[in-house]
């Protein structure tokens, strides 16, 4: 029975590909562009919304594999993935659910139509063609409509420029690790080109702790394989008019213990269960720039397709399947200088096939007015109106002011905004008459009202960064069982706050040091009880050290406190669940301009802990590896 609630457990653009060469920090960096706060490229100095920033040399620095290898020590974000690679995984921005979050691939969203609560997955997403990730934090529906109630988390792929490029890695190490990516990228004439294939294989990791098993009853080890293929292609056919079109292929294998429900509370299974995926996304767009540049509009369409097939040792296989169609259109206007008016339509149709049949269509508008007021003062205005036909119309907004001293590099900024989260095809059709449970068409929008304040302060000649953001968000009419546990309704309220801070110092060239620490409370205004899986505090640290010419060193130690959890089947709904501190180190050293081999550990303490609660985090793991660049 695949269902989940806000109060309980958290189971399940036109934007342009914008490269631009951008620091680590997510604060107070002058020279980095972003363009998911404002779906236009702007200088990160001049949007007040909380954004990191993570960049391709970043995520190689790290060595990092998969997405929430990546995301897991953002500020702001809790990541849960139930075992090792390929395990689910969800994610909490903010304190909000983890389908709070909008997740975009090069302007195509990517949330499972065909999924209890419509979240992406991200322990599927593989990491060889990032060119960057932008996590932008707070209410974002007056952009992105549906499903940004926490924020949007963007990739953005790489795209190919120049001479033909080709690169090849393999690696291997602990949990049968065994890994190979290939690519190609470059241009001729016009035509640019960018095509990708990973494999990632994980054969042995162990999941379920000991202490659930019976005496004597052998551990099953999770296996885990994932086949990527990526493409981005463009054609400039003039000099204002070009063609693009992106797709990405994933087939993934995993084979994991399940739950035996036979006897209560349950317990593993002995036999494994097993879930295969294959995920299609596409999107073609065509782009026109006008009037010397004053009208530059973007027209889109999107494809995405998601089956999943789960199988169990109790009963009959079950298929998931699911799939969205997205027509697009943006057009920037320059009205002045200082002055762009943003104004987009979109349509959009959600359809699942399996295990019922329903669908939904969605017609969108928005405009944005970004403006500045001299060299210190700017500020973001946006509209947005979603016309859903289950149950009509939805208004959200966002103003995002900015004040910027420069004489002493201080940085002041504000938000507000709302967002909105749509029901889902299966909490509006499918029922489980089995366990006495029936959806319900008649559910209406989640929605939150989030606002926050901050400052960044740059000093020491640019080689600090500090800074402190406040947030708060009030959530309502959120979707949860109703009183008698027979359907879903509007009945929930939450409320998250918290702050984020951060410290980053280049003391020297070669050696950069960043701090972050989040504070977040989440509250159900219902039960006057933490919500679950949301840890009050999160540190990270992060050192990137250019050794020599050839040698480069990283090191990341997370720390995450207690937080409130259930046990693995729920039979004890709420206790403290222990917090935990890993470190992790990553090394690189160049043997030519071609040739670089390269090695990590994971876990340096080996420490054991769960996250969720009944599902081991892989220990001490060792792995290395060699890559081509030619």
């Amino acid at each position: 029975m695949r269902k989940a609630s806000f109060l309980s457990t958290a189971a399940p653009l036109a934007l342009a590909a914008f490269a631009a060469s951008a620091s680590a920090a997510d604060e107070g960096t002058a020279d980095t562009v972003v363009v998911t706060a404002t779906r236009i490229p702007t200088p990160e100095v001049e949007v007040a919304s909380s954004i990191t920033v993570i960049t391709a040399d970043e995520i190689a620095a790290k060595q990092s594999q998969t997405l929430p290898d990546v995301l897991k020590d953002v500020p702001g974000l809790n990541l849960v993935q139930s075992g090792g690679p390929g395990g689910q995984t969800t994610l909490f921005m903010r304190g909000t659910n983890s389908n709070h979050t909008k997740v975009l691939v090069d302007g195509i969203d990517v949330g499972d139509p065909s999924s209890s609560g419509g979240a992406f997955d991200f322990g599927q997403f593989l990491t060889q063609d990032i060119q960057k990730v932008e996590v932008l934090r707070g209410p974002q529906s007056g952009l992105y409509g549906s499903d940004a109630i926490g924020g949007v988390i963007n990739v953005i792929t790489r795209s190919g420029a120049g001479p033909a490029q080709f690169s090849a890695s393999a690696q291997g190490g602990s949990f049968n690790t065994f890994n190979q990516t290939g690519g190609v990228s470059g241009s001729v004439d016009r035509f640019h080109y960018s095509a990708n294939l990973e494999h990632f294989h994980s054969g042995t990791t162990p999941v379920t702790p000991l202490e659930l098993l019976a005496p004597g009853e052998r551990r099953n080890d999770d296996y885990y394989d994932n086949l990527t293929a990526s493409t981005k292609l463009g054609l400039d056919v003039t000099q204002h008019f070009d063609l693009g079109l992106v797709a990405r292929y994933t087939d993934t294998h995993l084979r994991l213990t399940g739950d035996d429900f036979s006897t209560f509370p349950s317990t593993p299974d002995a036999q494994q269960s097993a879930n295969n995926t294959r995920q299609y996304y596409t999107r073609g767009t065509g782009r026109l720039v006008s009037f010397d540049g004053a009208l530059d509009q973007t027209v889109g369409v999107a494809y995405s397709n998601v089956k999943s097939f789960d199988f169990s040792p109790h009963g009959a296989p079950i298929d998931y399947s699911g799939e969205r169609v997205k027509l697009d259109w943006q057009g920037n206007v320059r009205l002045a200088n200082d002055e762009t008016l943003v104004l987009g339509a979109e349509h959009q149709r959600d359809e699942i096939r399996m295990p019922v049949s329903a669908s939904t269509t969605i017609d969108a508008g928005y405009v944005e007015l970004q403006s500045a007021f001299g060299d210190n003062v700017f500020n973001t205005l946006s509209v947005r109106y979603d016309d859903n036909d289950r149950f009509g119309g939805k208004v959200t907004y966002r103003v995002a002011p900015v004040y910027l001293i420069r004489d002493t590099g201080t940085k002041l900024k504000a938000s507000l905004g709302t967002g909105f989260k749509a029901p889902t095809l299966d909490e509006m059709f499918h029922d489980y008459p089995d366990f006495g449970f029936f959806a319900n068409p008649n559910l209406k929008p989640e929605s939150t009202v989030g606002y926050d304040v901050g400052f960044e302060q740059t000093g020491l000649g640019g080689a600090l960064d500090f800074g402190v953001t406040w947030f708060r968000n009030n959530v309502r009419n959120l979707i949860a069982d109703n009183a008698a546990f027979t359907s879903y309704a509007n009945v929930g309220r939450a409320v998250t706050d918290g702050v984020e801070s951060f410290v980053a110092w280049q003391p020297v060239k070669t050696l950069t040091l960043r701090a972050d620490y989040t504070f977040t409370e989440a509250s159900d205004e219902i039960l006057h009880q933490e919500l679950l899986r949301r840890p009050k505090h999160k540190i990270s640290l992060n050192a990137a050290w250019q050794a020599s010419t050839h040698l480069s060193l990283h090191t990341t130690v997370l720390t995450v406190s207690s937080w409130i959890d259930g046990n693995r089947d729920f039979s004890i709904p709420r206790f403290e669940a222990p917090g935990y501190t890993t470190v992790d180190i990553a090394a690189s050293y160049d043997i030519t301009s071609k040739v670089a081999v390269f090695g990590r550990v994971n876990n340096l303490l080996d420490r054991r802990y769960e996250n969720p609660t009944g599902f081991l985090q892989p220990g001490l793991g060792a792995f290395a590896g060699i890559k081509l660049k030619l």
